[in-house]
């Protein structure tokens, strides 16, 4: 099981598309974003994962009005660090008054006097990674962060990071169809880091009726979805996926596919699907 989030719920929920289109300002409908947050909790969700760069600002903004106050053991994660010029436009600045700002502003916006989970959304190139990690170590200390988090890091930057803070989660794009981050994945096992991927279902595509596990999907009585979310929880004990909707009835599908129970060889079989391969051959 995931080492952080160890509540026996590993899926959990992304707020991203809680926004606008380009992930900017708010949806065409706030009220039903702020209901998909409030039905997620009911369904048994502990984990859900939001930045300051989604809107910005918007879906923290929601997480609070929805779910203030908190029930006891929902984890909330945010990030800062990664600032927005417009749809789908994202750029990373890590200079520490900055980042510290971002801490600051989290706080209030969530209305926490603690954050559990930090996450520094993307390793600036122009900033030393020990001057950007510092400022959340700092915080730590003071009681503002709980644990610290990466974002899109690779194993080199995660053993670097790792001497200079603890560690707690690493939040990588990762699933049955794009596993560059394996060797970061292998890493996070084994030294106790939780492993979060974002986009587990590939952004969507394995939702689709028809994609490449709709075949495989059929005959377990799932949505290709909840295959892809079964394939990585069993892939890893290490991983808790967030797998994000803009509405409320995929949230309880998702977290359906804890149940599904999936064999040495099933695994195989999905991984091939992904890649369009077949046993024997190619596709």
């Amino acid at each position: 099981m995931s080492m952080l989030f160890s509540s026996g719920r590993r899926i959990g929920f992304g707020s991203m598309q809680l926004t606008g289109p380009g992930h900017r300002a708010a949806p065409d409908d706030p009220g039903r974003a702020m209901q998909v947050l409030r039905d997620a909790v009911d369904a048994g969700v502990t984990h859900i994962d939001t930045a300051d760069a989604y809107g910005p600002f918007t879906a923290e903004k929601y997480i609070r009005k929805a779910l203030l106050p908190y029930p006891d053991g929902l984890v909330i994660a945010t990030k800062g660090g990664l600032t927005r010029q417009g749809p789908n436009q994202w750029a990373p600045c890590g200079r520490p008054e900055s980042l510290r700002q971002c801490v600051e502003i989290g706080l209030g916006q969530l209305r926490v006097e603690r954050i559990e989970l930090y996450y520094l959304h993307r390793v600036d190139p122009a900033v030393a990674l020990e001057d950007q990690l510092a400022v959340l170590r700092d915080m730590q200390a003071e009681g503002k962060i709980g644990n610290c988090g990466l974002s899109k890091v690779t194993s080199e930057q995660l053993r670097t990071a790792g001497e200079l803070v603890e560690v707690a989660a690493v939040q990588n794009r990762y699933n049955v169809t794009s596993r560059a981050s394996e060797d970061v994945l292998r890493h996070c096992e084994m030294t106790g880091v939780s492993f979060v991927p974002y986009a587990p279902p590939a952004s969507g595509r394995l939702g689709k009726p028809h994609c490449v596990l709709h075949e495989l999907a059929t005959q377990y009585g799932a949505t290709p979805a909840q295959l892809a979310l079964a394939w990585l929880l069993h892939h890893s004990p290490a991983v808790a996926p967030i797998p994000g909707t803009s509405s409320s009835a995929p949230v309880r599908e998702n977290l359906a596919a804890e149940q599904i129970k999936l064999t040495p060889e099933a695994m195989t079989a999905i991984e091939l699907a992904a890649t369009g391969r077949k046993l024997g051959g190619r596709a």
